[in-house]
């Protein structure tokens, strides 16, 4: 298998994962997997705001769980921890079910992607991005973005501070996407530049030399 393959395939399996998850833990505050690999198996950690749903009863369901993605998804051995989100608000797992659940309640889908727009800023996000895409007004669908912030959109910075989660909800008129990018407040990018103050005034440092003398 060449190398370019072995990372789709990889990359398709990681995808696969996250939303079989998403669907699995949805009520526990999905919000999440990371999933590396070392000489004695694979560590797998789920993010969660309600932890104790996926741990089970006794530890039962992560047994589960791990005997799942060894068999189904073909993880060698295993070993998963389960970590509770922080901040909700600067997860995009958790924002876009916000949103999706808003759209489900019947909330016009303005005004769901602006309270979450305002709720994601306003926990500390540096920018914030959530598109909406399906049949919002019309019989042909269209899409519409809601943006604050910085969204950087290619290079580094994008694959390492940008985090995005994808979720759809069933509606009447159909099928609606709800999109949420996210950068947090502990981005640090290549063209920010910092100001440092001076530690003391040059005749402060005269004045503190003639002393010494």
């Amino acid at each position: 298998m060449s190398t370019i393959k072995h990372i789709v395939d990889e990359n398709i399996k990681r995808a696969e994962i996250d939303e079989f998850l998403w669907k699995e833990f949805e009520r526990a505050g999905y919000g999440g997997v990371d999933i590396t690999k070392t000489p004695l198996g694979t560590n797998v950690v789920v993010y969660a705001m309600r932890p104790g749903l996926i741990i089970g009863r006794g530890g039962e369901t992560i047994k589960n769980l791990a005997k799942v993605l060894e068999e189904k998804f073909s993880l060698p051995n295993p070993q998963i921890s389960v970590a509770e989100i922080e901040i909700p608000e600067l997860n995009p797992y958790v924002m876009a079910s916000r949103v999706a659940a808003a759209l489900r309640r019947g909330v016009h889908f303005r005004r769901a992607a602006f309270w979450a727009l305002n709720q994601i800023m306003g926990a500390g996000a540096l920018g914030v991005e959530i598109i909406i895409s399906g049949k919002l007004r019309t019989e042909r669908a269209r899409a519409e973005k809601f943006r604050d912030g910085y969204i950087p959109k290619s290079g580094d910075p994008a694959m390492k501070y940008v985090r995005k989660a994808v979720a759809h909800v069933q509606l009447k008129p159909g099928i609606f996407g709800v999109q949420v990018l996210i950068v947090s407040s502990d981005a640090r990018f290549p063209d920010e530049v910092k100001i440092l103050e001076e530690a003391a005034s040059n005749d402060q440092i005269l004045s503190g030399k003639e002393g010494e003398g």
